[in-house]
């Protein structure tokens, strides 16, 4: 081969000053190299300096850590390979220690925190290794065995699990609507619950019409925390109540032939509407309209009859079909057993005498002495007036709506007759599931009240929220929360009272951040919706599993009880068949 002179190398070289390969101009925007990517990336960052710890062997988190941080992000440029990746001779962060230290099999790891739990009588043992889990025993079973632990974050363990744990994995639960939905039934409206969040308007603390029937005075005793050693027990105390839905009700029938309002509802149903972005369970309430007039009610049966327990929890009580054995412990069980406590409760607290009670301007206007046979209990009916209407409305908007008071008590300092409400709270059992991570009442009601009082706040939000509403709607002066236990977890049949709270029901409002004027926005957003519809029968219910509203258009003729009737008798008719 002939040797290549110096000459001709020179002369083979580019005219230009560069070298270097040559460069394509499809590689170049404006002359300067990018990097290709898919159309169908999503531009987020433009640079990424984290993404060593991605291929999850960094010993930082790895691939669960990544899957926190990233799951819902996109990175520039992830569609394609990257175009500038370098490649190592050695990976070292496949690189591991291996630890053979002994362990001991006495221990046993427990949540994230690496605490570590010794069995035994001990109170609780500090995490040897400097870790985050410092837990307390609660209580113990049979042969002195742990039953269960609360650590520092609130979490509750039971063989080694805290409520909570890994929840966004669990399938979502499937519950049944609180109304049959018919084919004939029309929708018209669905509001979610965000936009619900966001509606406001303030009203007055509103005006007293007229008030009927009569209250017994507050035993004061229940007050008092109970003996050591002793138990007070919730006595079964027949009387009679009533809670007319609002349409059967003569006198509101009385007040709207008088054109005094142009809403007219119950403090249960209000209450439902105004707490309804706090609500989890299924429920439903008829609103009608004749002429400009709104009615706002209840289905005979309604789950707004009903108490519910847990509601709000992040564990909430299983159905059967959800995996639940206790059949006691089932939400509709659980319902029952509430509604039970809250009546025998406000009739047990009040002193029965016929000398000393504070009589109202009219009798009770639903009482029939000749139908009935059972005494009446204490309770005062109070129809109070708000006004709804805005700077726009041409004519104004009143509401009216009953409220309901349970007892009368003497000022200690005045002497001046103040209103209450009586409510309870029950525990059924602590330990078991759908109990939401709450504290053993009986230990910690008296040392650790507030702490008691914040985990119901957080597991039965919207029973305590549409409470509150009650008695600021009613202008209690007080709201008297008891707290009833089972006798015996596995018995819910007998009851024992614990205790006693009362709350000044505005500043109760405020602790658990509850709005009155988000509420007033619900009811004048529903009520205008069915004010720009024609006259006839709607129906509001709440989506069992998502967070919405939504509004239906019924026959006139539905939930009356001829149809049920008829519907019963087809039923029974296509059995036979």
């Amino acid at each position: 081969m002939a040797p290549i002179s110096l000459a001709d190398i020179v002369s083979s070289l580019p005219s230009d000053e560069s070298w270097g390969p040559i460069i394509t101009k499809d590689a170049l925007v404006d002359g300067v190299p990018y990097a290709p990517y898919s159309k169908g990336d999503k531009l987020g960052r433009m640079a990424d300096w984290t993404s060593e710890g991605k291929d999850g062997r960094d010993g930082r988190g790895g691939r669960q850590q990544y899957q926190r941080n990233y799951r819902d992000q996109q990175v520039y440029g992830a569609g394609t390979s990257s175009l500038f990746a370098v490649q190592v001779a050695e990976d070292e962060s496949s690189f591991s220690v291996v630890d053979n230290t002994r362990t001991s099999t006495k221990t046993r790891g427990f949540g994230r925190g690496g605490g570590t739990i010794f069995r035994g009588r001990g109170r609780g043992v500090r995490d040897q290794r400097g870790g985050r889990g410092t837990f307390q025993r609660v209580g113990a079973g049979r042969g002195g065995q742990q039953g269960g632990y609360y650590d520092n974050r609130g979490g509750r363990g039971v063989r080694g699990r805290r409520f909570g744990w890994k929840d966004y994995d669990k399938p979502q639960r499937n519950r049944d609507s609180s109304v049959n939905i018919k084919p004939d039934w029309q929708m018209l409206e669905e509001i979610d619950f965000n936009r619900l969040a966001k509606l406001n308007l303030e009203t007055s603390t509103g005006e007293d019409i007229d008030s009927y029937g009569f209250l017994y005075y507050y035993d004061r005793s229940y007050d008092k925390p109970p003996v050591k050693n002793t138990e007070r027990k919730l006595n079964v105390v027949d009387r009679v109540a009533y809670n007319v839905t609002t349409s059967s009700d003569p006198i509101i029938q009385e007040l709207a032939e008088k054109d005094e309002a142009t809403i007219f509802a119950t403090d249960n149903v209000l209450s439902m509407l105004m707490c309804a972005p706090r609500s989890v369970y299924s429920w439903d309430m008829i609103i009608t309209r004749q002429g400009n007039k709104i009615y706002l009610d209840k289905r005979d049966g309604s789950s707004l009859e009903m108490v519910s327990v847990n509601e709000n929890a992040a564990d909430a009580p299983l159905e059967a079909s959800e995996g639940n054995k206790e059949t006691m412990n089932f939400p509709g069980a659980l319902a029952l057993e509430a509604t039970f406590i809250n009546q025998n409760f406000a009739n047990q607290t009040v002193m029965e005498s016929e000398t000393s009670k504070f009589e109202m301007s009219h009798e009770n206007p639903f009482y029939n002495p000749s139908e009935e046979t059972e005494p009446l209990a204490s309770k005062a009916y109070k129809y109070r007036r708000f006004d709804l209407s805005l700077e726009k409305d041409e004519d104004p908007l009143h509401l009216i709506v009953r409220t309901e008071l349970d007892a009368v008590v003497k000022n200690n300092v005045s002497g001046e007759d103040q209103f209450l409400t009586v409510k309870a709270l029950n525990e059924f059992d602590h330990k078991a599931q759908g109990s939401g991570g709450a504290l053993d009442w009986r230990t910690k009601l008296t040392s650790q009240r507030g702490a008691v009082v914040a985990t119901e706040m957080k597991n039965n939000s919207c029973k305590l929220a549409r409470w509150t509403v009650q008695s600021i709607l009613a202008k209690a002066d007080i709201m008297k929360l008891g707290f009833v236990s089972r006798a015996a977890p596995k018995s819910n049949d007998r009851h024992v009272i614990l205790g006693v709270v009362g709350y000044d029901p505005r500043k109760f409002a405020e602790q658990m951040n509850l709005n009155l004027a988000n509420g007033w926005g619900i009811v004048r957003t529903i009520v205008d919706m069915c004010l720009k519809m024609s006259e006839g029968k709607y129906v509001l219910v709440k989506d069992p599993n998502k967070p919405l509203l939504r509004l239906y258009e019924v026959p006139a003729g539905t939930f009356e009880e001829g149809e049920e009737e008829g519907e019963a008798i087809n039923e029974g008719n296509d059995e036979d068949e």
